[in-house]
C-alpha cells in the first residue's frame, strides 16, 4: 500500500513539472508558441431599460422574502474563530488608519458627495422650519428664540427658561418656586409683602438667579426693579415688584404661570429627509455618511474590548440581568437609521429614524406617501419576517439599524376582497407629487 501511494504521488509530481523536451534538442532551436490570435473587442452593452429594472427589484423582493434567515455559527469554537478574526481586521484598520495622538476615527466620507445614501443627518427647527446640520442646531434655536422677544416677551422668556438650561431639576425647581410666587399673589392679592420679591434672598439667589431667562419672565410679566428699605438695615435693598396694571389681571398671571409650567424645551426635530428612487439592484447598498458613526477612538477601543470579552463569556453561564445589560448596550450603539422600503412597483420609500423610535412610526411614514393611506398594509424584514404596527419595540431592538431594507405588501384580506370585486390595485401607490420628484440610485 505504501508503494502505491509513492508511485500516486511521482505521478502527480511528473505530471506538474511543464512540458517536456528531447534531450539533443538545444535550447536555440526550442521556437517559441505562437500566440493565439486576440478576440475581436466586443461592443459594450446596453444598459438594462426601466422596464427590465423593475422586473429585476420584483424578482429581488420575492427572493429576499423566500429565502430562509443564515444561521451563525453553533459551535463555541467557530464562534470563537469568528470573533477573532473581526478582531484582528478591526486592529488591522486601526492601526493603518489611525494617527498617533489623535482620537477621532477614520475620517468619513465628504458629505454631500453623490454616492451617499443620504447627505447628513439634518433637523428641522419648530419655530422657523429651517433645515439644519447636527452642529447648526443649537446656535439656530437659540437665534430664533431670541428673536421671539420682539413679538412675544412672555414667551420667549419662557422658552428661554427651559432650553437654555441643561439641568432639568434646577428648571424644575426655579419654575416651581416661580409658580409659588404667582400662586400667593393670586390667593392674596390684597397682601402687599407677595407682591414683592428680594433679589438678594437666599431661595432667589439659589433657585432663580442662576437660570437664564427668569429675569426677562419677571419683567415680561409686569415685575419692575425697585430699591425698597429693608428693616433694621442701613441701605435699601433691590427688589421686583408687580405692578399695579399687572396685579388687576390675576387671570394673565394665573395663565403664565400654568404656561411656565407645561412649557418643554424647544428642541429640533430629525428631518426624515424623505426620497423616492427608481427600482435598482443596488437597493440594499447603504452608503452612510459619518454622522452615523459618530465613535470616537476610545469608543471604537472600548467595543474591540468588549469583544475580546465576548470571546470568555462565550464559556461562562451568564444570568439574565447580565445578558439584558449587555443587550442594552448594543441597543445604544447607533443613534440613527437609515430605512428603505422597497413598494410593489419596485420604487423604494427612503427615510431617516432615530434608533430607539417604535416601528409606528415607520408605518406612518409610509402612509403618508401613499395614494390609498386608508388601506392596511404590513411591512416585512429580510427574511420575511412581518413587524406588526401595533408592537412597541424600537427599531434598534429589531435589528434595523443602522440601515436596513424593507418590502411592501399589501394586507392578504384586502387584496382577496379587492379581487373577488374583480378589481386591480394600481402598481403606482405614491402620490404624484412623490413619483414627479424620483431619483435614481447611484
Amino acid at each position: 500500500m505504501k508503494k502505491f501511494f509513492q508511485e500516486i504521488k511521482a505521478d502527480i509530481k511528473f505530471k506538474s513539472a511543464g512540458p517536456g523536451q528531447k534531450l539533443t534538442e538545444s535550447v536555440g532551436e526550442r521556437a517559441p508558441k505562437e500566440r493565439p490570435n486576440q478576440p475581436a473587442l466586443r461592443q459594450p452593452r446596453q444598459g438594462p431599460t426601466d422596464e427590465a429594472q423593475m422586473a429585476a427589484a420584483a424578482a429581488l423582493a420575492r427572493l429576499e422574502q423566500k429565502q430562509p434567515r443564515a444561521r451563525g455559527p453553533t459551535s463555541q469554537e467557530s464562534i470563537r474563530n469568528q470573533v477573532r478574526k473581526e478582531l484582528r481586521a478591526e486592529a488591522t484598520v486601526s492601526a493603518s488608519t489611525e494617527a498617533p495622538g489623535t482620537n477621532t476615527v477614520p475620517e468619513a466620507k465628504e458629505e454631500g458627495s453623490a454616492h451617499l445614501a443620504v447627505p447628513s443627518v439634518c433637523f428641522t427647527c419648530p419655530l422657523t422650519g429651517a433645515t439644519l446640520r447636527k452642529d447648526q442646531r443649537d446656535a439656530h434655536i437659540k437665534e430664533a428664540i431670541l428673536s421671539h422677544f420682539s413679538t412675544d416677551p412672555v414667551a420667549a422668556s419662557i422658552m428661554k427658561i427651559h432650553t437654555f438650561n441643561r439641568d432639568r431639576d434646577r428648571v424644575k425647581l426655579g419654575v416651581d418656586t416661580i409658580a409659588k410666587y404667582l400662586d400667593n399673589i393670586c390667593l392674596h392679592p390684597e397682601e402687599e409683602k407677595y407682591r414683592k420679591i428680594k433679589l438678594q434672598n437666599r431661595v432667589f439667589q439659589e433657585r432663580i438667579n442662576c437660570l437664564e431667562g427668569t429675569h426677562e419672565f419677571f419683567e415680561a410679566i409686569g415685575f419692575q426693579k425697585a430699591l425698597l428699605p429693608v428693616p433694621d438695615q442701613e441701605g435699601p435693598e433691590e427688589f421686583y415688584v408687580l405692578s399695579e396694571a399687572a396685579l388687576a389681571q390675576p387671570q394673565s398671571l394665573q395663565r403664565h404661570r400654568e404656561q411656565l409650567l407645561v412649557a418643554e424645551p424647544v428642541r429640533a426635530t430629525l428631518a426624515r429627509q424623505r426620497r423616492v428612487f427608481r427600482p435598482s439592484p443596488m437597493a440594499s447598498q447603504f452608503d452612510l455618511p459619518g454622522d452615523f458613526f459618530n465613535l470616537t477612538a476610545e469608543e471604537i477601543k472600548r467595543e474591540q474590548k468588549l469583544r475580546s470579552e465576548a470571546v470568555e463569556r462565550l464559556s461562562v453561564l451568564r444570568t439574565k440581568a447580565m445578558r439584558e445589560r449587555e443587550e442594552q448596550r448594543e441597543m445604544r450603539k447607533y443613534t440613527y437609521t437609515l430605512l428603505r422600503v422597497r413598494l410593489p412597483d419596485g420604487c423604494l420609500l427612503q427615510g431617516t429614524f432615530y434608533a430607539r423610535e417604535r416601528v409606528a412610526a415607520l408605518y406612518a411614514f409610509v402612509r403618508e406617501a401613499l395614494q390609498s393611506d386608508w388601506l392596511p398594509f404590513d411591512l416585512l424584514a429580510s427574511g420575511g419576517q412581518r413587524l406588526s404596527e401595533d408592537e412597541s419595540l424600537a427599531f434598534n431592538e429589531c435589528g434595523l439599524v443602522p440601515s436596513a431594507l424593507l418590502t411592501f405588501s399589501w394586507d392578504a384580506a384586502v387584496l382577496a376582497d379587492i379581487r373577488a370585486a374583480g378589481a386591480e390595485l394600481d402598481s403606482s401607490i405614491l402620490k404624484p407629487e412623490l413619483l414627479a420628484a424620483i431619483e435614481k440610485l447611484s
